[in-house]
């Protein structure tokens, strides 16, 4: 058997992830239905010469992560729905200093506290805008175990590659399902680190406008000085108080994402190409649609399925691309239509769009979306 065959939940895969790509720090504080994650980093991160710390509330949480990356120590925080919005404005703090990190957000029932134990995907929009201002953010969302696992290493290795905070946007099914996981073995997965200064520290710029639009990061501690500030600052840290500065800034931050594209965004295609109906979904709701679309071809109505892994940036360049000779689209996903609104911006077209939605804690089963689709293509029928 293979000794790397593990049976996890996606909380724990999470974990053994973030071990894999190079966690050394996690800074938490326990929330449900996240807290499997700081209870398997407090365990396993001291036997690898990692820090975990439970912080006294969620702000300071992601204080600490943001200290323990400067410090040269890939670090994560892992919460949920109260957790994630308490977060917000240090993870706002992350954007602008460009803090490699990673924030996992393990989503419940909302708003406020909610319904703490029951599934849902209703922080979409809070991932992408819950700290003001312009600026960006990569987020993932897995739809199985091991793929929490893969996207794990992915979330890690894009903090790093492109310096900037990374969201892991799990739900409460995909964190408590238990499946099969194959750890890869070392070097089998590409684990990426930060770009390093090459210049003496005299020299460095900790922000400095590179062609790639990524600056080297040194560590606190290396003997690099520099200040990080929240404030609109120039190449050496410092605060600036000048319009052409803060735009100049502003674009490095958007362009080193905008220009990589096809580096992060992550999606799948199931039965795709023929199909009159389409589908467009992520996380746990993938599974009932694929046996929705499953059921729906054994009646002879040709469904495909395109799964988003990257949130944001939106795919959508290659949504526009593939509902082009689609009839209609639907949208499963459990909130009230956040996903739905970002597939109406881009489908400028005569197809028809769809929300399949529950934001009450119940999943949205096969059966049901079967039931939306078939009511929606009776009423097309009858017209």
């Amino acid at each position: 058997m293979h000794n790397n065959i593990k049976f996890l939940q996606g909380n724990e895969a999470c974990v053994h992830g973030a071990i894999y790509a190079g966690m050394k720090f996690f800074a938490g504080y326990p929330i449900t239905p996240s807290t499997e994650i700081a209870e398997l980093s407090a365990v396993m991160l001291p036997k690898i010469g990692g820090r975990f710390i439970q912080m006294e509330d969620e702000i300071a949480s992601m204080a600490a992560v943001i200290g323990g990356s400067l410090g040269g120590l890939k670090s994560m925080t892992a919460t949920s729905g109260p957790g994630f919005s308490l977060k917000q404005e240090n993870i706002g703090y992350a954007c602008i200093t460009e803090i490699p990190c990673v924030i996992v957000n393990v989503q419940r029932g909302g708003p406020s506290t909610g319904l703490p134990t029951c599934p849902s995907q209703g922080d979409v929009m809070q991932a992408k805008w819950g700290t003001h201002g312009d600026h960006p953010i990569i987020v993932l969302s897995p739809i199985s175990v091991s793929d929490t696992f893969e996207l794990t290493v992915k979330a890690f290795n894009f903090s790093e590659k492109y310096r900037m905070p990374v969201i892991l946007l799990m739900d409460e099914v995909i964190a408590h399902m238990r499946e099969k996981v194959i750890i890869p073995n070392e070097g089998d997965m590409v684990v990426v680190d930060r770009k390093k200064p090459a210049v003496e520290a005299s020299e460095y710029k900790a922000y400095e406008y590179t062609e790639d639009l990524v600056p080297a990061m040194a560590n606190f501690g290396e003997g690099y000085r520099y200040n990080v500030t929240g404030l609109v600052h120039d190449e050496t840290g410092f605060p600036v108080n000048s319009t052409e500065e803060a735009e100049r800034l502003l674009n490095r931050l958007m362009g080193k994402i905008n220009s990589n594209l096809d580096d992060i965004l992550i999606y799948e295609e199931y039965l795709v190409e023929d199909s009159n109906v389409l589908f467009v979904t992520f996380g746990c709701m993938t599974r009932s649609t694929k046996e929705a679309v499953n059921k729906l071809r054994e009646e002879g109505i040709k469904a495909g399925m395109f799964v988003i892994k990257t949130i944001w940036p939106f795919p959508e360049e290659k949504i526009k691309q593939i509902s082009k000779d689609k009839d209609m689209i639907f949208v499963p996903e459990m909130n009230l239509g956040q996903i739905r609104q970002e597939v109406e911006r881009v489908v400028k077209t005569d197809c028809n769009i769809y929300g399949i939605n529950k934001a009450n804690g119940e999943i949205i089963t096969p059966e049901y979306i079967n039931e939306c689709v078939k009511e929606v293509l009776g009423k097309c029928l009858a017209k």
